[in-house]
């Protein structure tokens, strides 16, 4: 994400089932843009990666489900989305997605060798993401079709997360980011600060980057 230049009419709405089946195929894209240094070493392959997120997308109570997400639109176009929840939540919706793994590979979109080093790298990769206390909101993605960068769609994303925290009753936002993405400066220019920077052996010898903690307080309303 850039500072605003042009701005252009943003609608934020929660993702219905309609919207999730819609948008399906955006999906994977968004939440790849992300982190791909941590999803390329986690998933091994982009196209378990993409397998895991569509089953995901569309199973309540998982980590990158539409339950939980909202979607900007102008019109009829999707622009960007994000997946947010209560911290008490972050652990749980991470074993729930390893549930989906044995129906993807009944189904054939997964290979049985592909989900044994997906499982022994995801232990790795766990101690990425710092604990998430249960009066935090955690921003699990937040992301923007590249071509709609720079029109005020991120921040309009951000500011209805706050809101979605504030209903919780969430008293800080957070969320990871990795050290290398641009992004960063777009969350710094939101309010959000620097909590910690994470570093594991095994993922840093492959390239991925330290991932910092970001987060910032919340006044309830």
């Amino acid at each position: 994400m850039t500072s605003d230049t042009r701005r252009t009419a943003v609608e934020i709405r929660p993702c219905d089932d309609s919207v999730a089946s819609r948008f399906i195929d955006d999906i994977p894209e968004l939440v790849f843009s992300t982190g791909p240094a941590t999803y390329e070493y986690t998933f091994g392959t982009r196209s378990v990666f993409d397998a895991v997120v569509r089953r995901s997308w569309l199973t309540p109570g998982t980590l990158f489900s539409a339950d939980e997400s909202s979607v900007a639109f102008s019109g009829d176009a999707l622009l960007g989305i994000e997946i947010g929840f209560p911290g008490s939540a972050f652990r749980k919706r991470g074993h729930a997605l390893g549930s989906l793994l044995s129906g993807l590979i009944a189904a054939g979109e997964v290979k049985g060798d592909d989900v044994g080093g997906l499982v022994m790298r995801a232990e790795e990769t766990s101690w990425l993401n710092p604990v998430v206390r249960p009066w935090c909101y955690f921003v699990n993605s937040i992301a923007v079709k590249p071509e709609h960068h720079g029109k005020g769609v991120g921040r309009e994303l951000l500011a209805n997360a706050k809101r979605r925290a504030r209903n919780f009753q969430c008293t800080r936002l957070e969320l990871d980011v990795l050290a290398d993405n641009p992004a960063i400066r777009f969350y710094r220019s939101q309010g959000l600060e620097l909590l910690a920077e994470t570093s594991v052996p095994g993922p840093a010898s492959r390239g991925v980057p330290p991932v910092w903690r970001m987060g910032m307080e919340l006044e309830l309303e």
